[in-house]
């Protein structure tokens, strides 16, 4: 009977340039390439070949994990061909994993996007710079970027909470700490306390996942370092108000004054396959805290963000349904896509509706044209 290789599985998804591997009892191998899942022309995986996968490459105490909590989460590299991401999970009592290829090249701000205000605001001294979004938004690739910015161009420290580490950063002009939660610290919130004895100038938090982390950073940010963290939301108006409903009632007034003295921008992206090709685009809302901005954080009038997004396009902000509507009209992504992804698609739509009703307009009255050219 055939074996499934993971060499042969990884070098596939490098020679594909494909994002994740897919390991699932009862079909072959998938591959997301390009944003779409394509099954792998090999043998349907039985629990043993998904059991030997695993132990192939899970160290001893993620497999010790797995057994008791089950599933763990780890990175390793693959030769210096690239590093992967792993998570092995139970489904059905049986094993499944998934591993997403993190590419070894950072890329620069030019080539993922990124507005040109976000360079000046990783010079900042101090302050909490959100970058949020979905699973898969390819918010790690936009935070490496920003921090191998400030790595070849500062002498700062960093310290970055990872669960696991992905990019792995040499030390440039910054001294670079890297620390794994599980392998190297218990917790983000411990690495966060034991970070501000470390003499750091910068920290990325990995994922500000619950209320003792979201503290620790914002305390961070106030106490004079800069901080990055992400968070799974869409969105900065939604991002502001996820921060301060995690809070309890009686707190939420002091974490606004809070957030408005230490916010200094949240960027809020997702990713769209690129029309005919296998790349993808991030489209982005990027919000920078104004002074006025700060007061509606402060008010508790959030939900005028959005409008203060479109009137502050000067300072390079815009909303994530702006940048979606400019890459269709570009003609570079597909509709459906934009319609998944926009925040508001009803609006969407009658957008597109309206674009199509102009050019068949355009069409209509060239026709006669063409049959006078014809006669």
């Amino acid at each position: 009977m055939a074996t499934v290789h993971i060499d042969r599985l990884l070098e596939t998804c490098i020679r594909l340039d494909a994002s994740d591997i897919h390991l699932h009892v009862g079909r072959p191998p998938v591959l997301r390439v390009g944003g779409k899942l394509r099954s792998l022309d090999t043998k349907t995986l039985e629990p043993d070949d998904c059991q030997a996968l695993m132990k192939s490459v899970t160290p001893e105490r993620n497999q010790q994990e797995l057994q008791e909590e089950g599933g763990t989460d780890f990175g390793f590299a693959f030769g210096d061909k690239g590093r992967f991401r792993v998570a092995v999970f139970r489904a059905k009592g049986n094993i499944s994993m998934v591993l997403r290829l993190i590419p070894s090249r950072i890329l620069t701000f030019e080539q993922i996007g990124l507005p040109e205000m976000v360079r000046t605001l990783c010079r900042r001294p101090r302050g909490l710079f959100l970058v949020t979004g979905p699973t898969g938004s390819g918010k790690t690739t936009t935070l490496a970027t920003m921090l191998d910015y400030i790595n070849q161009n500062f002498d700062r420290h960093i310290i970055s909470v990872e669960d696991p580490i992905e990019y792995y950063h040499p030390h440039k002009k910054c001294v670079f700490s890297q620390r794994e939660v599980g392998a190297d610290v218990p917790s983000f919130a411990e690495a966060l306390r034991r970070a501000l004895r470390q003499d750091p100038d910068v920290i990325l938090v990995g994922e500000m996942r619950d209320l003792e982390t979201m503290e620790s950073a914002i305390r961070a940010a106030e106490t004079g370092h800069l901080v990055f963290g992400t968070l799974h939301t869409t969105g900065a108006q939604g991002t502001i108000n996820r921060i301060i409903d995690a809070f309890p009632v009686a707190q939420q007034e002091q974490i606004r004054v809070q957030l408005s003295t230490t916010l200094l921008a949240v960027l809020s992206q997702t990713l769209l396959p690129r029309k005919g090709s296998s790349g993808r685009y991030a489209a982005y809302e990027f919000l920078m805290l104004t002074p006025a901005i700060a007061n509606l954080v402060r008010e508790n009038k959030t939900y005028r963000i959005d409008s203060s997004i479109q009137t502050g396009k000067k300072w390079g902000m815009q909303l994530l349904d702006e940048h979606l509507w400019s890459l269709y009209d570009k003609g570079l992504v597909e509709a459906d896509e934009v319609l998944e992804r926009c925040r508001f698609p009803g609006d969407m739509q009658a957008k597109m509706d309206e674009k199509a009703r102009g050019e068949s307009g355009i069409a209509a009255k060239e026709d006669p044209m063409d049959a006078k050219s014809k006669e």
